[in-house]
C-alpha cells in the first residue's frame, strides 16, 4: 500500500514545554499529519465513510494539543500520532511538531520534531 494522506501546517496554541512561562503563556504550535492507508475503497465508492475525514482528524489533533499541557514536544507528537492512529484504515502515521517560538537563546526558523508510529495491527 502506498496511499498517504497529508495535513499541513495545522496552527494550535498550546501550553506545552519545561518553563514555567511556556506553560503561563503558552505558544504556537504547527502540526503536520502524513498518514498511510488505503483509499481505493474511498475512491471506487465515492463515501467519505471509506477513507479518514481529515476535518474531524484537524478538530481531534488541536484538541489534543490544546489540552493537558506537557514538557516535551516528544510526549506531544506521541499524543498526535495515538489520535492519528485510532482510525483503524491508517496503518502508520508520521507526526512533525513544529514550535517555531521554542526558548532558545539563538536566532532560528524553527524547531521539529518528527516521529513515526505504525499500528500493530500491521
Amino acid at each position: 500500500m502506498s496511499d498517504e494522506l497529508a495535513v499541513l501546517g495545522i496552527e494550535c496554541f498550546g501550553h506545552h514545554g519545561v518553563f514555567d512561562f511556556e506553560r503561563r503563556e503558552g505558544q504556537p504550535f504547527l502540526v503536520d499529519l502524513v498518514l498511510g492507508l488505503d483509499t481505493a475503497p474511498a475512491a471506487a465508492s465515492d463515501d467519505l465513510q471509506q477513507t479518514v475525514d481529515y476535518g474531524s482528524l484537524v478538530a481531534a489533533v488541536k484538541t489534543a494539543v490544546e489540552q493537558d499541557p506537557v514538557d516535551l514536544i516528544e510526549t506531544l507528537a506521541q499524543r498526535i500520532a495515538d489520535v492519528c492512529l485510532v482510525d483503524p484504515r491508517v496503518h502508520w502515521a508520521r507526526v512533525t511538531v513544529h514550535k517555531p517560538d521554542a526558548p532558545i537563546e539563538a536566532t532560528f526558523h524553527d524547531v521539529a520534531l518528527t516521529i513515526t508510529r505504525r499500528t500493530e495491527r500491521d
